[in-house]
């Protein structure tokens, strides 16, 4: 190495004082680390855990320093550093463990955290130790899930965390309906924000690959949310995908599975011929039976002469037929799915590789989902304090082909077929409007989703400045859609065909500087946040009707007598900084301090910005002196947490929108001029929407060994400036304008509870139990006291009520179903519900004699997971239940009969118990009097189950198969939706389909409803 006085030789004479001193300073901290250099060990070492089984991905770091390196699948490690340095070793589920580097080799075993506040989660924008966390953060436990039929991420979220409230899909690869907590706003964007290693996801969650995660954690309150504003108010899902770590070998990993799926329905399902002719036969009991008990049968009764007569024959009565339509549309389905990946890597590199493939067929033909997925997450050091990587992804999803309208499949009479004696479909089988359900099978149908994600980033430790740390994440997210589509029973049988190309492109650009570093008993950790995100949709629609012939499917439009083309394009901005400081003293006291501005282009101009602070103090109990001598608690935490989140209003909504229409004809025969006009107000005073939202909790680990964990939660949100459509006077032109209004309260209490109930040699038996409450309540609407008594009046037409639940049910009562002799109320005939006139008037009317009869919301929901080991086996026992208390969790389920036109030709499900003389105790009303009842009233029944949902078994072979290169090899079966009980009636009560203003509801006994799958799957997973 040069002398001090060589460099100063080559400098000249003229170099400065300043120069000379520079210089010396940078040969000072040279010889500083040459000579520290020379006093470097190698250090070589393996990590275990109680059992002296390898731990992965264990990091291994030189206290009060950077470096650092990670555990191999053996759980060995190697890393130079000075001789007498502490290395700090910490995994997941374990204890800490410091170590003095006194020999070259060097040998550890952790001990298991079993859940408790060592866990490390990952927070926005970074991880921390569960025991510094102040908000309300929760991991789900997707080890137990492994095993389990996953063609969608939120498929194995469903009752793993308490206040993520997960329902069900029964469609192929179908998103579940996702919320966190109660329901915060009335219109307001209602959706869950999903983070993607670190960026936001805008994909539907069918494109990731579950195979693909490694975690997976959710932010339920304010402190935890802050970080993410406005887009946050519903609560965040952030989703880590898997990384390579250092091993000496690449880790190759394969599984694979099939699933056989049957339906949950029982006898729920259409009539054959004999039954049928039986509820046909019911149907004109007046005619069939004799008066006046209606009870008698009437020998003269033939039904061919009083049903459709497209069911039956001039000669022999009726059609002959015992068509079964729902088999001809349904059968068993199937999953297939399989992985591999490979990762691995060195100090200076790591790598994560896969593909995947998902072959899904539903149990409505044609409704099948095929997904293939590949994954590069690279990341490389050029040095020792900054890395460079990409977190990438691309999916491939095929849903092509068209369902029979599974509805109409349940109506369609067995009397009749589907194809004439040339095996040609029959369009109109009824000979009604209604057309075959195949007409919507018998198509040309394309439909090809494609999701591509990166997340490019680059991350600094600088070298001069210990603890300072710079971030940048460039995220991108780009979908591409095709739908092409050719019926030539489409457009009243003159046949139409389409091509429609959508793509959506977003990014999102962040800045992130963090600065942590501990002074004595003091540990900061300071985060700043600058990042933009900018989305574009683009769609182009052509489209043609009236073909002589579809020989060539969609792929020559210009055929078609009628031809049309579309286009639409929509953008949006958002900007945003953050500030957030976590603050420890002593081990024990936690502050953490978060403010965010948020800026959005929906926005009016004067509200285009909202500023959303946060305030969060925790309390680690377990660390004061006081604590030291109760052996039971090894930790206990409370923590609360108050602060603000907005919610934004969807786009163009503040602004005055303008259409283009067909307007006016000028004179006989001249063309159609086109007119632009207003269609809505806008308004520059729309502001965001904000949620308040206090949150208390407490963290526990008790007995020994943490072997009793968990968490307490409350919280108690208020959202104010509800963004709202409120109705104004015709006279304005326009029937309702965007404002902000009223405020919706949210109350409720959250508990997770981990026991270790057995922990013996070769056995252990863990159990989970999680369990949420919400109330919410409408606080006020409008303010306006139309009545000038002070008190605030209800919005009946819009269903919501002061003081009231968001999903209040103000309805009829019922008292049973009108017999043949009862005395009737006006306007209600024989076999029609019987409604409780509430004021006595001898009549009914919605003003008088509707109440609440209770809410659509359930009272609390709780589920149970039970893991048992036993050598080399694995069994996991999974049970889910949503409950209704008193009056809640309801759900319309009033499958009536009415005689009319339509009725006497169509067919209905098994198991229904309608009314009649010869059932005058059944539940459901029948009405033939072709006279519809004054009102016909919702049935409103309870929908709280227990479900059996999940059970896997699975054996681990590695210890007999020592020998074979494997590291890893298991089978499993598992089984899932295994059994419901329930008093709920028809397709299972946890479904829900929308109505035709758009809210969900449940589907009950209705016709159109679609049934829930039980699975059961067998599969392998192999490690090398």
């Amino acid at each position: 190495m040069p002398n001090k006085k060589t460099i100063l030789s080559l400098l000249g004479r003229k170099a400065t004082k300043a120069a000379t001193l520079a210089i010396a300073v940078l040969l000072q901290l040279l010889f500083f680390t040459g000579s520290a250099n020379a006093q470097n060990v190698t250090v070589k070492g393996k990590v275990t855990n109680e059992q002296g089984s390898p731990v992965e991905g264990a990091s291994v770091v030189v206290k009060g320093t950077t470096n650092g390196t990670t555990t191999d699948n053996t759980g060995s490690f190697t890393i130079s550093v000075q001789r007498n340095a502490v290395l700090v070793i910490s995994a997941i589920n374990f204890s800490d463990k410091e170590v003095v580097v006194t020999d070259a080799n060097i040998n550890v075993k952790l001990e298991p955290l079993e859940k408790s506040l060592g866990e490390v989660v990952v927070i926005g924008y970074g991880t921390q130790r569960k025991i510094d966390v102040t908000g309300a953060v929760a991991s789900v436990n997707l080890e137990a899930r492994r095993d389990l039929p996953m063609t969608n991420v939120g498929q194995v979220l469903q009752g793993t965390v308490p206040g993520l409230n997960v329902g069900l899909s029964t469609v192929s690869g179908g998103t579940p309906p996702i919320s966190i907590r109660g329901r915060v706003t009335l219109s307001g964007n209602q959706n869950v924000l999903i983070i993607l290693d670190g960026i936001q996801y805008t994909g539907s969650l069918s494109s990731i690959n579950p195979d693909d995660i490694a975690t997976i954690d959710v932010l339920k309150d304010a402190s935890s949310t802050a970080v993410y504003g406005a887009q946050a108010a519903n609560g965040v899902i952030l989703i880590t995908s898997k990384k390579g770590r250092k091993s000496e070998k690449p880790r190759l990993s394969f599984s694979s599975s099939y699933t056989v799926q049957q339906p949950t329905i029982g006898d729920l399902r259409p009539f054959d011929r004999d039954g049928f002719i039986k509820f046909m036969t019911e149907n004109f009991y007046d005619k069939a039976y004799l008066a006046p008990g209606y009870t008698q049968p009437n020998p003269s009764f033939r039904l061919q002469d009083w049903i459709d007569p497209v069911l039956g024959t001039p000669t022999t009565g009726l059609q002959p037929h015992n068509y079964d339509w729902f088999d001809e549309a349904t059968k068993n389905g199937s999953i297939y799915e399989a992985n591999l990946s490979i990762s691995g890597g060195s100090d200076r590199f790591t790598y994560f590789l896969s593909g995947a493939l998902v072959d899904q067929k539903g149990y409505i033909i044609n409704d099948n989902f095929k997904r293939k997925t590949i994954r590069a997450n690279l990341e490389t050091k050029p040095l020792s304090w900054w890395k460079v990587g990409v977190v990438s992804s691309a999916s491939f999803v095929n849903q092509d082909g068209a369902e029979p309208s599974f509805g109409s499949i349940q109506r369609m009479p067995p009397l009749l077929r589907p194809y004439d004696s040339t095996g040609t479909l029959i369009p109109f089988p009824t000979r009604t409007l209604e057309p075959s359900p195949f007409t919507t099978y018998y198509v040309d149908d394309v439909e090809r989703n494609n999701y591509y994600f990166a997340n490019i980033y680059t991350d600094i430790n600088f070298p001069f400045l210990k603890g300072l740390n710079y971030r940048m994440n460039f995220g991108n997210n780009y979908r591409e859609s095709k739908r092409f589509f050719a019926s030539i029973y489409a457009a009243g049988q003159t046949g139409q065909a389409f091509k429609n190309y959508q793509n959506y492109y977003d990014y999102t650009f962040d800045n992130i500087l963090t600065y942590k570093n501990t002074f004595g008993k003091h540990d900061v950790t300071a985060t700043l946040l600058y990042g933009a995100i900018e989305r574009q949709f683009n769609s182009t629609n052509s489209r043609a009707e009236g073909f002589t012939r579809l020989n060539l499917s969609y792929n020559n439009l210009s055929l078609g007598t009628n031809r049309f083309t579309e286009s639409s394009a929509n953008a949006e901005a958002l900007n945003y900084q953050m500030a957030r400081v976590n603050y420890k003293f002593n081990d024990r006291y936690l502050l953490t301090g978060t403010i965010r501005r948020d800026g959005f282009s929906g926005f009016s101009k004067n509200f285009k910005y909202g500023v959303f602070p946060v305030v969060a103090l925790g309390w680690v109990v377990s660390e004061e002196k006081f604590m030291k001598n109760i052996k039971a608690i090894n930790s206990l935490k409370l923590r609360a947490g108050y602060g603000v989140n907005g919610n934004q209003t969807a786009q163009y909504t503040s602004i005055a929108r303008v259409e283009t229409n067909t307007s006016y004809i000028y004179g006989d025969g001249g063309t159609t001029a086109f007119g632009q006009q207003v269609s809505s107000l806008g308004n520059d005073n729309l502001e965001w929407e904000r949620t308040a939202g206090l949150n208390i909790g407490v963290d526990f680990g008790l007995l020994k060994q943490n072997r009793l964990t968990g968490s307490l939660e409350f919280y108690k949100n208020k959202t104010t400036d509800l963004l709202y459509s409120i109705n104004i006077p015709n006279v304005t032109g326009f029937g309702s304008i965007r404002t902000n209004v009223g405020q919706i309260d949210n109350t409720g209490f959250e508990a997770a509870i981990n026991y270790n109930i057995i922990r013996a040699k070769d056995f252990k038996w863990d159990a989970n139990l999680n369990f949420s409450a919400n109330i919410n309540k409408i606080v006020t609407i409008r303010g306006i006291d139309a009545n000038g008594d002070g008190i605030e009046d209800d919005l009946i037409s819009s269903g919501l009520f002061i003081g009231k639940a968001i999903g209040t049910i103000y309805d009829y009562q019922l008292d049973g179903i009108y017999q043949l002799t009862d005395t009737r109320l006006p306007g209600f005939p024989v076999g029609s519900l019987r409604i409780v006139d509430q004021n006595k008037d001898n009549d009914i009317t919605q003003a008088a004699d509707r109440i609440v009869l209770g809410r659509r919301e359930p009272a609390y929901r709780v589920s149970l997971g039970n893991t048992f080991s036993y050598k080399g086996f694995s069994l996991f026992v999974f049970v889910n239940s949503v409950q209704g208390g008193k009056n809640g969790y309801l759900g319309n389920n009033n499958p009536s009969y009415f005689r009319e036109d339509n009725t006497i030709r169509i067919n209905d499900l098994m198991g229904i118990d309608y009314w009649s003389p010869n059932n005058p105790n059944g539940k459901y009303p029948r009405n033939v009097s072709g006279t519809r009842a004054k009102f016909e009233p919702s049935y409103w029944q309870d929908r709280s189950f227990i479900r059996l949902q999940d059970v896997t078994l699975s054996y681990n072979f590695s210890k007999l198969l020592k020998k074979l290169p494997v590291e890893t090899i298991s089978a499993f079966v598992s089984g899932r939706n295994l059994y419901t009980w329930t008093n709920w009636e028809g397709w299972d009560p946890e479904t829900e389909a929308a109505d035709a203003n758009g809210v969900l509801q449940a589907q009950g006994l209705l016709i159109g409803g679609r049934p829930v799958l039980r699975t059961f799957t067998f599969g392998v997973n192999l490690v090398f």
